[in-house]
């Protein structure tokens, strides 16, 4: 679980979220998206989190295109 927290730039298929949480939990990102899609059934905030994350979490090309001096959040 070293991997950073960032949307990556290939893989994704909306915003690169759920690639993203898959990336960095290590699990496969077919995986992710079904837990995403199922959790959708439950009553709760899912699309609000998904937005929220969306906007709060760098992209990849982002995070790497700076020489070192992007945010580690």
């Amino acid at each position: 679980m070293s991997a950073k927290l960032v949307r990556p730039r290939n893989h994704r298929m909306i915003a690169g979220v759920c690639a993203g949480l898959a990336e960095r939990f290590g699990m496969s990102r077919t995986t992710m998206r079904v837990i995403f899609l199922l959790s959708c059934l439950l009553p709760g905030p899912q699309f609000l989190l998904y937005i929220a994350l969306w906007i709060l979490l760098p992209s990849e090309n982002a995070h790497q295109g700076h020489g070192g001096a992007a945010h580690s959040w």
